[in-house]
């Protein structure tokens, strides 16, 4: 279902009026999203407004061109694009409260989601939740050094020093690592990463990472990546 009702501008501050769908694009871009102080993340943290991926990127989010034109989200299990939002709204950009149809900034950015979905109709797209963590084979390190900077630099950083990182909260990787067997004790640090990776902060794992499905890091590059950390 789609937003109902829709706005031709917003006014903001003292200057004047600015198109709904241009605030939404900002908006998009902005953490400010979030009214949490301690959020980091913009929806162009794991998307990209195009409906393609970007060839260099690997993100947890799929790309939203046409959107709005789905009838589903989240693998299925949303049949309302603003109850997909506000997943992503209170599950990792720690929102406190849900956006609401009402709202100026959740309708501002429903118009600019609406100006990126041309398409009268799209098809849903496949979200496949690891439900079990298992081990992966051994993987290579070569070729997990691309998908780390594809996957984890733009939050975690550069390996070993973390430069560049999206916020000081971010992991250093693989440093962090160091702590797992007194965190989780019994349980490899392997493991762990891949529950990590696999859930996010879903399945009480904590955090705000988001979850990777098999579409967005395929069992062989997650085994590339851990390869690339020494794991």
């Amino acid at each position: 279902m789609r937003w109902l009702g829709l706005l031709a501008v917003l006014l903001v501050g003292c200057g004047g009026p600015t198109p709904a769908a241009e605030f939404g694009e900002a908006l998009f871009q902005d953490a400010r999203l979030s009214d949490s102080q301690f959020n980091s993340f913009s929806c162009a943290t794991c998307h990209t407004a195009s409906t393609t991926p970007e060839p260099d990127r690997m993100l947890a989010g799929y790309p939203l061109g046409n959107v709005v034109s789905r009838k589903t989200w989240w693998g299925g299990y949303e049949t309302d694009l603003l109850s997909a939002v506000n997943f992503c709204y209170l599950g990792f950009m720690r929102g406190v409260t849900p956006l609401t149809r009402e709202e100026p900034k959740a309708r501002a950015l429903y118009e600019y989601l609406a100006r990126i979905s041309p398409a009268a109709d799209a098809p849903a797209l496949p979200l496949t939740v690891v439900k079990d963590i298992q081990e992966v084979p051994p993987g290579d390190a070569g070729r997990g050094g691309a998908v780390y900077r594809a996957a984890c630099q733009t939050c975690h950083g550069a390996p070993h020093t973390g430069e560049g990182r999206l916020t000081s909260f971010a992991s250093l990787l693989p440093e962090v690592t160091d702590d797992y067997d007194r965190l989780f004790p019994g349980i490899p640090r392997r493991l762990v990463v891949i529950e990590k990776l696999r859930h996010g902060s879903s399945f009480g794992v904590g955090g705000t990472m988001p979850l990777y499905s098999l579409e967005a890091l395929s069992d062989e590059d997650l085994a590339a990546v851990l390869a690339f950390l020494g794991l």
